[in-house]
């Protein structure tokens, strides 16, 4: 057989061979700019209401950042029809701790306009995550089960270990976590909790809404001995909650306060971030041109300087 006629055989079988290579359809696309919107938070606090009627704390902001995402601030004074449209740009939603009526300040109103398109586009087959720190995981429980189920549960300014159940192990959130970094979490005092209210774990085993939805990961007790909820994934949706804070592990400094700094609680905040944000990669929501959303970012704000009159070192407001 000739040279030329080997190469031709060759060449045949090699363009047969790659006909014949199944394709991966079923492999995830990626978004490797993802811009997750964080809900506004009503101003509390008389001392900063000079400077605007809602906030988000840096440290919030840092924290996303860290994770590799950019951040959106989503106010509450829009329509229902601009929040459907700001939903379709946005490969996440996070809802941050603060103070607020959970079921008739705007707060809410905002938040169950988001849950519900969260709902339905994930029924869809359109992947979009949603976190809640602190009082965001409370709303979250308000969402879920439609009424408002908490009750006294203080841990304020305290750092805690996490009391992990068998499910957390194989949790979306901790099972790429090191096995050194369970095990600190569940003995060093990782999580700094600032609340008064929380989901008792009875409350929860008791209502089938939330303990259908949720798969609890772990547990804590109050001071007053009530053993409330810490953390909570969906079981079906991808939506998080955490009773404590872990963006103060890495971005907030006030020394009167039990701000955990370790080298594993500013791991356990760097993962969980790069945890939220990878869920957030999943979303191929976007943009309609680079013009609309550079100037929807964070960055068109300025901080406002607040470590003196508050426990934050800056803060946007709004």
């Amino acid at each position: 057989m000739g040279f030329l006629t080997r190469l031709c055989l060759v060449f045949a079988c090699c363009i047969c061979c790659y006909k014949a290579m199944p394709t991966n359809p079923s492999q995830e696309a990626v978004n490797d700019r993802p811009v997750i919107g964080v809900l506004t938070q009503l101003v509390s606090d008389d001392v900063m209401k000079p400077f605007g009627r809602t906030f988000i704390p840096d440290s919030y902001v840092n924290y996303i950042e860290s994770g590799g995402s950019r951040v959106m601030p989503i106010r509450l004074t829009f329509s229902t029809a601009e929040y459907e449209n700001i939903f379709k740009k946005i490969n996440g939603l996070f809802f941050i701790g603060g103070a607020a009526d959970l079921e008739t300040s705007d707060y809410a109103r905002v938040a169950k306009i988001f849950y519900r398109l969260a709902l339905e586009a994930n029924d869809a087959g359109d992947f979009f995550p949603i976190w809640g720190t602190c009082m965001g995981m409370q709303l979250l429980t308000v969402l879920v089960a439609g009424e408002n189920l908490l009750t006294d549960t203080p841990a304020e300014n305290v750092a805690l270990p996490l009391n992990l159940t068998a499910e957390a192990v194989s949790s979306r959130m901790f099972q790429d976590f090191p096995k050194e970094l369970l095990k600190a979490l569940t003995e060093e005092p990782l999580t700094g909790n600032f609340h008064n209210y929380g989901i008792t774990v009875q409350t929860f085993q008791e209502s089938e809404k939330l303990s259908g939805f949720f798969s609890l990961l772990s547990t804590n007790v109050a001071g007053n001995g009530a053993r409330f909820v810490s953390t909570l994934e969906g079981k079906r949706y991808p939506f998080y909650g955490v009773q404590w804070h872990p963006e103060v592990n890495g971005f907030q400094w006030d020394a009167r306060l039990n701000l955990p700094h370790s080298a594993h609680a500013v791991q356990l905040s760097s993962l969980l971030a790069q945890f939220f944000v990878n869920q957030g990669r999943r979303s191929l929501h976007k943009f309609d041109t680079p013009e609309e959303e550079s100037s929807s970012l964070i960055y068109v704000y300025k901080p406002v300087y607040t470590a003196n009159f508050t426990s934050y070192e800056q803060a946007y407001f709004f």
